[in-house]
């Protein structure tokens, strides 16, 4: 029998391209990494932290995620949790866990407690591992070098932790070099 987990990867990988499953898939390594023992929760959270990217109407992609407006994270945020959060209920989760879920994704770009700060570490140290290539060889042609230099320095600068930053540095410097900053 799947657990909740593995519904929620299968949900996911329905829907998603395989280098957003190896995004998601180490989003959630990190966090066993960062917080050995973290609950159940936090496992998924970590995995479908992403959920509104997957799910959005494609003809209203917005550029907001890639420059950080803070009205595009906000709806990001919380569509995300949103969507887990039904797709939990349709699974069969108990409130409890639905609610956790959605509270921990709900600051996945931004941290808030410790543990949504666990999540946003884990997503910044998979982003550098997974998805630099994917900005440094097609979405800088699309939303130029100065963004994107912008946002490799975000997704680091914003890790509450200096572990996590220990983590991610090495991936974080070829980012810099791959985009003619280092």
């Amino acid at each position: 029998m799947d657990t909740l987990y593995d519904k929620v990867k299968k949900w996911l990988a329905a829907n998603s391209k395989p280098r957003h499953m190896a995004h998601f898939e180490r989003t959630a390594y990190w966090v066993g990494q960062l917080k050995p023992g973290a609950d159940e929760a936090m496992f998924i959270a970590a995995l479908a932290h992403d959920a509104e990217r997957v799910f959005r109407d494609k003809a209203t992609k917005h550029a907001g995620a890639y420059i950080r407006e803070p009205e595009y994270l906000h709806a990001h945020q919380e569509g995300g949790a949103k969507m887990a959060g039904e797709f939990l209920g349709r699974s069969g989760a108990d409130e409890a866990l639905i609610e956790r879920v959605k509270m921990l994704i709900s600051k996945h770009e931004e941290g808030g407690t410790q543990d949504q700060n666990v999540i946003m570490d884990a997503d910044s140290i998979s982003f550098f591992e997974n998805n630099v290539d994917h900005f440094a060889n097609d979405l800088m042609k699309i939303y130029g070098k100065d963004k994107t230099v912008e946002k490799f320095k975000w997704m680091y600068s914003r890790m509450s932790s200096a572990r996590a930053q220990e983590i991610a540095k090495d991936w974080y410097d070829r980012a810099l070099r791959l985009v003619g900053e280092k």
